[in-house]
C-alpha cells in the first residue's frame, strides 16, 4: 500500500487570526510609540480633566444622596417664613411622624465696649441633631450646652465671632433681650450645607433662649424650619412623594417649602452640575486645542512613514487600505492616551476622599461612573478622530513617485470627498455628544459656536498672515529675510502657531479681564454707590422713631426706609408655578420665599417703562408693578394676574406696569412693588439703608454699629463692607478654581506648540543643514528663528487681546451683569509672558537642530 502521510497542519498562531489592518498596525507599532508623545499627552490632558470632574461630580451627587437624611436633619423638611406652622399644619405633620423645629434669622451680638458683630443664629429643639453629631470645641453634651445658668442661656458659637470681637469662650454676649453664654466653638453642624451660605458667623442656641431675646415679633424675618421623621412603612420615595403631594390638597395656601431626603439640597446640586458644565466644558477646550497637537503629530507621522507608505502602494495596496492602516495606529495609539486619562478621572474621587474625606465639609460617595468616563472616553476618541482624518486623508491620491519625492514641497489638496464626509460626521458626532450631555444645552452650543469661531478666525489670521509675508518686499539683510520666508513658504509652521498660540492668549486675557472687573467691582466701585449700612427687621410701629435715631446718628447720609415681607409666587397669569419652565437667570424668582414691598411712588432706581404707577390715594383692586425683564422672561405682561403667598394666605393682584430696576446701585429695590392697599394690617417691617455721600470711616461705623445694637437690640445691622468682603471671599475662591481648571487649557495650548515645533523639525532640519553648507551662521541661523517666532507671537498676541476682550465683555457685561472696564495692563503682561515663552520653546528646538552634523543628511537628500 502506498501513500504519503498528510501533512501536519500547523496551528494559525493568535495574531493570524486578526484581520489584516489590525495585524499590520500592531506590527508597526512594536517600534514603539516615538514621535507621539504630544498626541498622548494632549489626549491624556483633555479626557483626564472631563472625567475627573465628571467622577467627582458623580461622587459628591452620589454623597448628598446618601446623606440626605442628615443633611436635611430627618427625611422631610418644611419651611415657612416669617410665621410658625399654624395648628393644622402642626398637626398635618405630627399625624406623619416625628417633627422637630429649627428656627434661623440674622441677630445682633453685642459684646460691651468690644462692640457687635452679626450672627446667623440658629435655634433649636431638644431633639437636635436628629441625625448625625454635633461637634464642638469643647465636646458638650446638647442639654448642657444650651442649658441655662446664672442668667444666661448657652450657645455654640463659630470661632470668626471670637477672632472678631476678641472673645473666648465663656465669655457673654447679648443678643436682643437675652444674654448668651458662648461655651463652646462650633466645629461642625451635620446639617450645614442645607442652610447655605450665610453673611455672618454661626451661633446656635436653643429656641428657649430664641424666645427669650424677644427678636420674633409679627412680620420678623424668621425661617421655621418643620424636620419630619417620616414612619418606617413611610419611609420609601413613593411614601415621601405621597406625602408631599397630601399636603399640597390638604392644606393649598400653606405657602411652605418642601424637601425631602432625595433632594435635600437642590440648589448645591444645581451649583454642581453648573460648575460641572463649566470645568467640562474647560476640559473640552484642552481636549480641542489638544486635537491641534493631534493634527501636528499625525502629520508628523506621516511624514516619516512616506517610505513605509510608497512601498505599500508600490506593491499595490489600495490608496484606502494604506489610509486605514495608519487611522487604525493612530486611534490605537490615542486609546492607549484615553485609557490614561481615564485611569486618572476614575482614581480621583478615591484619592481626594482618602487624603482629605475627613477635611470635607460635604460629603462625598467615591465611585465609578461608568456613564461618565463612557463620555469621557467618546469625547476622546472623537476628538482624535476628528483631528486625524485630514491630515491623514492627504495622502490617498498621492503617487508614489511624489511619495518618494515630495520632500520639502510637499502637495497640499482636500482629501477625497469619503474622507470628508467622515470627517464632518466625526465633527456633528462631537458637536451632538457636547450638546447633548451638557447640563444647560444652551452654554452648549455658545461654546460649539465659540470654538468653531475661534478656530476659523484663526485660520483666517494666518492665512492673512502667510499672503502679507508673501506680498512684503523682501528685506536686504539676512536673518529678516530667512524669517520672512520661512513665515510664508509651503510646510510652513504658521498656522500650528498662530493657532494654539491665539486660543493661550486669548484665555489668558479672558481670564485677566474678568478678574481685574471683579477685583474692581468688589473693592472700588460698589463701595462708592452702594449704601454703608442695611437695617433688617425694623418694628413696624418703632419704624419712625428709628429712623429719626438713625438721622441723629448720621446727619449728613440719605436714609431709605421701605415697608418689606417674604411672599412665594402661587400662580402666573392663572398658570401654576410648578408648571412654568423659566430661563435659568430667569427662574430663580420662582424658587422660595421673594422680598416684597408695597409703595405709593415708584422706587428709586426704576423707570417706568410699560403701563401706568397708581395713584397714592389708591383703593381699588390690589395692583403689582413687575421688573420688566422678569415678567418677559415668565411670559408675563400687563393686565395678568398674579397670585403670592404671603403669611399663609394667598392674594391676588393684577399687573399695572413693568419697570427697568437698575439692580448694579444696590439701593432698594424689588422685583414686585404692590400697591399699598394690598397688604393693609398684615405684620410686617422695614428695610433701611444709610449711605454717605463721600463715604464713612472705620470709627463711624463702628460708633452706629454699636449704638444702634444697644438701643435697638431688635434690629439687624448689615454693614456692607463686610458683606462685600464675604463675597469677595466666595469669589476669589470661584476664581482661584476657574485659574486653576483654566490652566489644563493653557498647559494643553503649550503642548500644542510643542507639538507644531516638533512637527517642524524634519523641514527646519533640512534647511539647517542647507544652510550651514553654504555658510550660515548658527547665530545668524537662531536670530532668523527668533524673529519669525517672535514675528508669529506678536500677531497672535493681538488677537488675542482683541478676541480676549470681546469675550470678557459678553461674560462680565451680559453674563455677570457687571459694568465693564477695559484694563489691559494684566493682560498685555500675560500676552508678552506667552510670546517670550513660544519664542523660548521654538529657539530651544532650534539649538537642538542647529547641533546637528550635514553630513549624514547631505547623503539622503
Amino acid at each position: 500500500m502506498h501513500g504519503t502521510l498528510p501533512a501536519t497542519p500547523q496551528k494559525r498562531s493568535s495574531s493570524s487570526r486578526l484581520p489584516l489592518l489590525l495585524r499590520l498596525a500592531f506590527r508597526e507599532l512594536r517600534a514603539g510609540l516615538k514621535g507621539f508623545g504630544i498626541f498622548l499627552a494632549c489626549i491624556a490632558l483633555g479626557v483626564a480633566a472631563i472625567a475627573s470632574v465628571s467622577s467627582l461630580s458623580r461622587s459628591l451627587t452620589e454623597g448628598i444622596s446618601r446623606e440626605g437624611r442628615r443633611i436635611l436633619g430627618g427625611d422631610m423638611a418644611f419651611s415657612l417664613i416669617q410665621r410658625e406652622a399654624a395648628a393644622p399644619e402642626r398637626a398635618f405633620l405630627e399625624s406623619k411622624g416625628r417633627v422637630n423645629v429649627i428656627a434661623s434669622m440674622r441677630a445682633m451680638a453685642v459684646a460691651g465696649d468690644k462692640g457687635s458683630g452679626l450672627v446667623e443664629m440658629k435655634a433649636v429643639d431638644g431633639g437636635y441633631p436628629t441625625v448625625g453629631a454635633l461637634e464642638t470645641d469643647p465636646q458638650l453634651a446638647p442639654a448642657e450646652l444650651f442649658a441655662e445658668r446664672n442668667g444666661a442661656f448657652g450657645a455654640a458659637v463659630d470661632p470668626a465671632l471670637l477672632a472678631r470681637l476678641d472673645l473666648k469662650v465663656g465669655d457673654r454676649v447679648t443678643v436682643g433681650a437675652a444674654n448668651v453664654e458662648l461655651r463652646a466653638r462650633l466645629v461642625s453642624e451635620p446639617d450645614k450645607i442645607a442652610d447655605g451660605i450665610g453673611f455672618g458667623p454661626r451661633l446656635l442656641l436653643s429656641q428657649e433662649a430664641l424666645n427669650a431675646t424677644g427678636l420674633v415679633q409679627p412680620g420678623s424675618l424668621v425661617r421655621w424650619t418643620y424636620r419630619l421623621t417620616v414612619l418606617p412603612e413611610q419611609s420609601t420615595e413613593e411614601g415621601l412623594t405621597r406625602i408631599e403631594a397630601e399636603a399640597d390638597r390638604v392644606l393649598p395656601e400653606a405657602g411652605w417649602n418642601i424637601r425631602t431626603r432625595l433632594n435635600a439640597d437642590p440648589r448645591f446640586a444645581r451649583n454642581i452640575e453648573r460648575f460641572t458644565q463649566f470645568l467640562t466644558l474647560v476640559g473640552l477646550t484642552a481636549l480641542l486645542v489638544g486635537g491641534v497637537g493631534v493634527a501636528n503629530a499625525v502629520r508628523g507621522f506621516v511624514d516619516r512613514k512616506r517610505a513605509s507608505i510608497a512601498t505599500l502602494k508600490s506593491l499595490g495596496a489600495p490608496g484606502g487600505q494604506v489610509v486605514m492602516l495608519y487611522l487604525t495606529q493612530v486611534m490605537l495609539i490615542a486609546i492607549v492616551g484615553i485609557g490614561i486619562g481615564l485611569a486618572f478621572g476614575a482614581a480621583l474621587p478615591f484619592v481626594i476622599t482618602g487624603l482629605f474625606g475627613h477635611l470635607l465639609p460635604i460629603p462625598i460617595q467615591p465611585t465609578l461612573a461608568w456613564s461618565e468616563l463612557g463620555i469621557a472616553l467618546l469625547y476622546g476618541a472623537l476628538t482624535a478622530l476628528v483631528f486625524a482624518i485630514a491630515p491623514l486623508g492627504r495622502a490617498h491620491d498621492v503617487p508614489v513617485s511624489g511619495l518618494f519625492r515630495d520632500q520639502i514641497d510637499p502637495e497640499r489638496r482636500w482629501p477625497r470627498k469619503r474622507y470628508v464626509t467622515a470627517l464632518a460626521f466625526s465633527v456633528v458626532a462631537l458637536v451632538g455628544l457636547s450638546v447633548l450631555a451638557a447640563y444647560d444645552r444652551r452654554v452648549a452650543l455658545m461654546f460649539v459656536a465659540a470654538a468653531a469661531g475661534s478656530f476659523l478666525l484663526l485660520r483666517i489670521v494666518a492665512m492673512g498672515i502667510m499672503a502679507l509675508a508673501r506680498r512684503l518686499p523682501r528685506p536686504r539683510r539676512t536673518a529678516p529675510r530667512l524669517a520672512l520666508a520661512n513665515i510664508h513658504r509651503p510646510g510652513a509652521l504658521t498656522p500650528s502657531l498662530v493657532l494654539s498660540l491665539g486660543l493661550g492668549i486669548t484665555l489668558l486675557v479672558t481670564l485677566a479681564l474678568i478678574d481685574t472687573n471683579l477685583t474692581r467691582q468688589l473693592t472700588q466701585s460698589l463701595p462708592q454707590r452702594a449704601p454703608s449700612f442695611f437695617f433688617l427687621d425694623i418694628p413696624n410701629q418703632q419704624a419712625d422713631a428709628f429712623e429719626g435715631f438713625l438721622k441723629q446718628q448720621a446727619s449728613d447720609a440719605q436714609i431709605e426706609r421701605v415697608p418689606m415681607m417674604r411672599g412665594r409666587l402661587v400662580t402666573l397669569g392663572g398658570r401654576p408655578v410648578a408648571e412654568i419652565k423659566a430661563e435659568e437667570d430667569i427662574a430663580w424668582v420662582l424658587s422660595g420665599d421673594r422680598g416684597i414691598t408695597y409703595a405709593k411712588v415708584p422706587p428709586e432706581g426704576s423707570k417706568i417703562v410699560q403701563g401706568d404707577w397708581w395713584p397714592e390715594d389708591y383703593r381699588g383692586k390690589p395692583l403689582v408693578s413687575f421688573d420688566r425683564k422678569i415678567a418677559e422672561g415668565l411670559g408675563l405682561k400687563i393686565g395678568d394676574e398674579i397670585t403670592v403667598n404671603v403669611l399663609g394666605r394667598d392674594i391676588s393682584a393684577t399687573i399695572s406696569n413693568l419697570r427697568e430696576v437698575e439692580w448694579r446701585s444696590m439701593g432698594i429695590n424689588f422685583v414686585m412693588v404692590f400697591s399699598p392697599n394690598t397688604f393693609a394690617g398684615a405684620p410686617h417691617t422695614h428695610l433701611a439703608t444709610v449711605t454717605f455721600p463721600n463715604g464713612s470711616d472705620e470709627a463711624l461705623d463702628a460708633r452706629i454699629l454699636r449704638s444702634s445694637a444697644q438701643a435697638y437690640p431688635m434690629v439687624t445691622s448689615v454693614r456692607v463692607k463686610d458683606a462685600l468682603e464675604a463675597v469677595n471671599d466666595v469669589v476669589s475662591q470661584l476664581v482661584m478654581a476657574i485659574r486653576g481648571a483654566s490652566s489644563i487649557a493653557l498647559i494643553a495650548s503649550l503642548l500644542v506648540l510643542a507639538g507644531a515645533l516638533a512637527a517642524g523639525h524634519r523641514a527646519r532640519l533640512y534647511d539647517a543643514v542647507v544652510l550651514k553648507t553654504l555658510g550660515a551662521t548658527r547665530a545668524r541661523l537662531l536670530s532668523a528663528y527668533a524673529l519669525e517666532y517672535g514675528l508669529l507671537g506678536l500677531a497672535a498676541a493681538v488677537f488675542g487681546l482683541l478676541a480676549g476682550s470681546l469675550a470678557a465683555y459678553f461674560i462680565v457685561d451680559r453674563v455677570m451683569n457687571l459694568s465693564f472696564t477695559l484694563d489691559l495692563s494684566g493682560a498685555i503682561l500675560a500676552s508678552a509672558l506667552a510670546v517670550l515663552v513660544s519664542v523660548g520653546l521654538g529657539l530651544v528646538g532650534t539649538w537642538r537642530i542647529l547641533s546637528q552634523k550635514p553630513a549624514q543628511y547631505l547623503r539622503n537628500l
